[in-house]
């Protein structure tokens, strides 16, 4: 078995690096753009699922209150206008 000898390479804007080149303060701040960005696609998801369970529970609710509504009547509370 042979050993990979090609070095980390970082492409920021179409252009490549070579990760070992970096100075220490550009490898820190290239470890945290990667951790963001692990962060940012784990809050998408997340609010994805936020996002599909309120919907759920919404729909529930409205069932339910569509189905006591054919059970009792339902006052309108819609804000009248002012009158001038």
């Amino acid at each position: 078995m042979g050993t990979n000898n090609t070095k980390p390479q970082i492409v920021i804007d179409g252009v490549e690096y070579d990760y070992d080149t970096f100075t220490d303060q550009q490898k820190v701040m290239t470890e945290h753009v990667a951790d963001l960005e692990r962060k940012v696609n784990s809050a998408k998801f997340n609010l994805d699922q936020l996002s599909v369970g309120r919907d759920s529970f919404l729909n529930m609710l409205k069932q339910s209150l569509a189905e006591t509504a054919a059970a009792a009547p339902v006052t309108d509370v819609t804000p009248k206008p002012a009158e001038a």
